[in-house]
Parts: C-alpha cells; sequence; structure tokens
C-alpha cells in the first residue's frame, strides 16, 4: 500500500510564498513554494475533518445559542488527540465545538507542516475556511513551526497561534470574536525549551499538546488516586470505536530529513496514570481499540526512569474494561528491544503488529540519514517477531533518493521489501526540508532519478502488499467493526491499523456463522478470509468474539 507522497522537487526547500503567488511556482532553483489556491472546498469524513460551506448570509451564533468554534485536523493521530484537547478547553469555557464549519463563529484549523504537500493542503484549507466568512484561525504544526511568517503570507487567518497558546485557547478565540489583534510568534527551536537531561523535562513550564490536565479539577489527585478519578482534559470529536491514545510528545532523535523535533520539541513521556485515565475514559465513551500514538514510542519511558514501561503498560490498558485491542505505533527499529517484541507479539488483547520506521535498508544510506540498521538487521527483527506471531502484521516507510543514494542502494532497498513481507508499504520521494541538516547535503540524486526510483518502487510495493495480502487466504482473522453502512459491513484485522493499512469486508456465510445484519461498530469477530483485493481482505465472519457494549441489535 502506498501512501501519499510530497512533491519530487529536491533542489531547495520549500518556502511561504507571499499571498500575491496564487499557484504553486519555482524560482530559479526549482524550489517548491507554498502559494495559496481558492478553488478547494472541503467535505465531511469520518476522520474528525471539519466540513466547509460557504455561511452566506449567516451571523454568528447568538448568545442564547453560544460561540460556536469547528475544530478541523489536518495530518496525523496525533494531532486528532491535540485537537480534542483543545475541543475539551473550549467546551469548558462555553463554546459549542463541532467540526462542521457550516455556521461557526470561528474555524480552527489543526495544520500539518510534516513536508510541503502537506503543508499546500494546510494553507488551502485554511483559504477555504476564509471562504466560509468564519473567523479562521491557524494552529498546529504548521502554525508552531512558521508562526510570523504564516501570518503575513495569509491574511485571511485572524490569527496563527502556538503551542503555548493552547492553554489559553479560550481567551484567544474570545480575542478573534471581538476583533482584536493577536501577535504571531516568532518560531523557536522547542527543543531548547526543556532541559538537556530527560528526567527533567516533566517539570519545565512548557506547553505539551495533548499533556494538559483540567483547569477546574473538582478531585485532587496523587500517585494512589485510582485511574478511574482522575479528571481528563479530552472530548471527543468522532464516535468511532477506535481512538489513538498518546503516550508522549517530540522526539530525541537527530534524523537528517525530519524538521519536526525542532517544532515539536524534545521528547517527554505522559505517566502511566494518566494513560489508563485517559484510556478508562476512552472506553466509557465507545471506545474498543487503542491506537497508541507518538513521535517515538520506543522511547517511552525513558525520561520516567523506566525503558520497559511499555511493556508494562500494554497488558494494563489491554485489560481495561471495553477494550479488545491495543496497538502500538511508531516503533524505532533501533530501540525495538526483544522484550518490546514480546510483549507486543504475545500479550492478549494487544496487537501482533509492528509499525515499524525503517526508511531505507542501505546502511550506508542510514548513517547519512543518521539513523542505524540494515537488510539483515532489519529482516532479522522481523522474524524475531515473526518467531513469536507467525501472523503478525507489519509495516514501514521508506524514502527514495536521499542524497547519496546510489543505484546499489536503491537495489538494496529492493532487495529488502522483496525479502521483507511487509503487509503495507508507504513509499516517499525525498524532497529537501528547511531546516533539516539533509537539505544542506552534497550529493544530491537528479529530480528525474528520484522519479523513476520512486515509479518503480511504489509499483513494486503495491505487488508485494498485495501478494502479502493473498498468503492470507484461509487465515483465521480477528475483525473489529468499524462501519455498517447500506449493508456492508467493514472493519480491519489485527494487522490492519485504521486508515493506513486496508481493511477486512465481512460477507454473510453460506450458512449459520455470525448474523451480518446484526453486526455493529465495535464489535469483535473471529472470521476466515475468503478473497482479498489488493491489501485488502474480504472474509466470512465465524463467531461473535465480543460484542459492542449498548449497541441495539
Amino acid at each position: 500500500m502506498v501512501s501519499a507522497t510530497s512533491p519530487s522537487d529536491n533542489s531547495s526547500s520549500a518556502r511561504l510564498a507571499p499571498r500575491r503567488d496564487l499557484e504553486k511556482s519555482s524560482d530559479n532553483s526549482g524550489s517548491a513554494r507554498l502559494a495559496p489556491r481558492r478553488d478547494l472546498e472541503k467535505s465531511s469524513d469520518n476522520s474528525g475533518s471539519a466540513r466547509l460551506a460557504p455561511r452566506g448570509d449567516l451571523e454568528p451564533s447568538s448568545a442564547a445559542d453560544g460561540r460556536r468554534v469547528a475544530l478541523l485536523t489536518l495530518g496525523c493521530a496525533r494531532n486528532e488527540v491535540d485537537s480534542e484537547e483543545l475541543a475539551a478547553r473550549l467546551h469548558a469555557d462555553g463554546w459549542q465545538v463541532t467540526t462542521d464549519g457550516e455556521g461557526a463563529d470561528v474555524v480552527v484549523v489543526n495544520t500539518c507542516g510534516f513536508v510541503e504537500k502537506a503543508k499546500q493542503d494546510s494553507i488551502q484549507t485554511l483559504l477555504a475556511a476564509a471562504d466560509t466568512g468564519a473567523k479562521v484561525v491557524a494552529a498546529g504544526c504548521m502554525a508552531e513551526r512558521y508562526g510570523r511568517e504564516l501570518a503575513e503570507s495569509l491574511p485571511e487567518a485572524q490569527a496563527v497561534l502556538s503551542f503555548d497558546d493552547y492553554p489559553d485557547i479560550a481567551a484567544r478565540l474570545d480575542a478573534v470574536v471581538a476583533g482584536e489583534s493577536i501577535d504571531a510568534h516568532t518560531p523557536r527551536d522547542r527543543r531548547e525549551l526543556l532541559p538537556l537531561t530527560p528526567v527533567r523535562r516533566r517539570d519545565a513550564a512548557v506547553s505539551l499538546p495533548g499533556h494538559g490536565t483540567p483547569t477546574r479539577a473538582t478531585v485532587e489527585t496523587d500517585e494512589h488516586t485510582p485511574a478511574h478519578l482522575r479528571p481528563v482534559l479530552r472530548r471527543r470529536l468522532d464516535t468511532g470505536p477506535v481512538a489513538s491514545l498518546k503516550l508522549a510528545s517530540g522526539c530525541d532523535r537527530r534524523c537528517a530529513f525530519c524538521a519536526i523535533p525542532a517544532f515539536r520539541g524534545a521528547f517527554v513521556s505522559r505517566t502511566p496514570d494518566e494513560l489508563l485515565a485517559e484510556a478508562e475514559w476512552l472506553a466509557k465513551t465507545g471506545v474498543r481499540e487503542l491506537v497508541l500514538v507518538s513521535e517515538n514510542s520506543t522511547s517511552y519511558g525513558k525520561d520516567l526512569g523506566d525503558p520497559r514501561a511499555l511493556e508494562k503498560l500494554l497488558p494494563q490498558l489491554a485489560a481495561i474494561d471495553g477494550i479488545v485491542r491495543v496497538r502500538a505505533s511508531y516503533l524505532q527499529p533501533a530501540e525495538t528491544r526483544p522484550g518490546l517484541v514480546e510483549a507486543i507479539a504475545t500479550t492478549p488483547g494487544v496487537a501482533a503488529y509492528f509499525d515499524l520506521s525503517f526508511q531505507h535498508s542501505s546502511e550506508a544510506v542510514l548513517r547519512r540519514m543518521r539513523r542505524f540498521g540494515s537488510t539483515e538487521r532489519f529482516l532479522e527483527l522481523l522474524a524475531s517477531a515473526r518467531a513469536l506471531a507467525p501472523e503478525a502484521g507489519a509495516r514501514s516507510n521508506f524514502i527514495v533518493g536521499f542524497p547519496g543514494e546510489t543505484r546499489a542502494d536503491y537495489q538494496e532497498l529492493v532487495r529488502f521489501l522483496t525479502e521483507a513481507r511487509l503487509d503495507a508499504i508507504g513509499v516517499f520521494d525525498y524532497s529537501d526540508e528547511d531546516g533539516t541538516e539533509a537539505a544542506g547535503l552534497p550529493g544530491k540524486v537528479t529530480a528525474a532519478t528520484v522519479k523513476r526510483r520512486y515509479d518503480r518502487l511504489s509499483a513494486l510495493a503495491d505487488e508485494l502488499c498485495s501478494q502479502r495480502a493473498e498468503e492470507r487466504l484461509g487465515s483465521t482473522v480477528e475483525v473489529l467493526v468499524d462501519s455498517v453502512d447500506g449493508g456492508v459491513v467493514e472493519g480491519r484485522a489485527a494487522h490492519q491499523a485504521p486508515e493506513v493499512d486496508g481493511s477486512t469486508t465481512l460477507v454473510a456465510p453460506s450458512g449459520g456463522g455470525v448474523d451480518l445484519a446484526a453486526l455493529r461498530p465495535g464489535d469483535l469477530v473471529r472470521a476466515t478470509v475468503t478473497a482479498t483485493e489488493g491489501v485488502d481482505l474480504v472474509a466470512v465472519p465465524d463467531e461473535m468474539i465480543s460484542a459492542a457494549p449498548g449497541a441495539e441489535r
């Protein structure tokens, strides 16, 4: 399965273009620039995205109805958690929170600033929000990364907020509605805001999105307070049976191609008590699967004095009443210890699923990326997981065309993919990102070569992932039902993460078994795989493992 990629301009870093540049353009160096477009209309989906529609003659909500804010989330699952924290803060201060931009007084766009395509999407979405007639506020990674520059380039946004504004988000939106001007911040490297020593970071007075605690807590808590009595600062924007749980924020790695640590900051874990409290709260809202997210989940606990904290946390999360599946994601291969492999592969209720950030397999390229590993080491890691769980799922992303990548390096990557038997593969064509070490590296691969390697590897990835799906024909899988729409029942097996790894469609059995018409989102069923469609599976449900609580039958 090939994920969406950024444009293959690897000659120079992406820049924020002046507002007068209404289309994507290039300078003499071929540098892609961020240039707003006005021809975008967003529609509602199940991802928590806001639906943006022109307001026409709509006036702001009356005082009786309350102030209305639409939260639109772009990018990764970590951003979705941050948006739900913002929703809780706003709701506590009297705002009506929605994901539908129609009739909103303010549309807050939680932007993504990872690669150029994501930045383009963020700008276009901000412009679409402005076309609704609502006040527009930019938040999230792109806003944090560019601050004042983004504000000057995009006057359609009434405010560009930093992560430091999150604790006072309601006051910031009140000011926007009142027509007050909010000065945009000057970006800074957020790694410098926290102590170098990991164990001292939790005491620093720095805003960490997704780590907030309620300001109006009615219960005094300490280390002895049970999880179910701890207050949770989160308000769900989605009613589905799956939710992300944020283990930590930031990253201490220094990968040459990645700018994320500079605007997300150094690595800071949340405590197990905080996570268990939030997980219990999510379960009570109907969540059945928890997806553990962070910039680097394998580092969880290192700043808490316990490098094995994730191994200990997994069975505790899986034991929560109502939770039927816990899925770890964002694993760094170099930090994936044998104990963690065993915990993921063998703990009941934990998906035997390995989301491993390989990025490449040529040892020479990995060294230039400031990463570690090789084809053989990565194959050994996958083999160790499959020795414990033969049907374990595995996915990864890869970059082609990194500076200095030779034909031999590329062929080594092809060899790895051919032998790795991955269930899902994301392929990215390298492009320079401003503020990264890689942008200044010599040995740039030509754009034509990058495109050729990207196209070939993408085609190979599709073929290999389809073959891997076919290997599951006749096997038994546990499927969590995500949706039932017009008689079509769709869910995911343990090796399929939400939105990125394909899905499993359940079809009626020829006789006996589970009544397909009775299935509801949140049900967990055992099923037999009967067909494949690319990376997707088709399966016949054999028996109900766990029915979603409270669902009408």
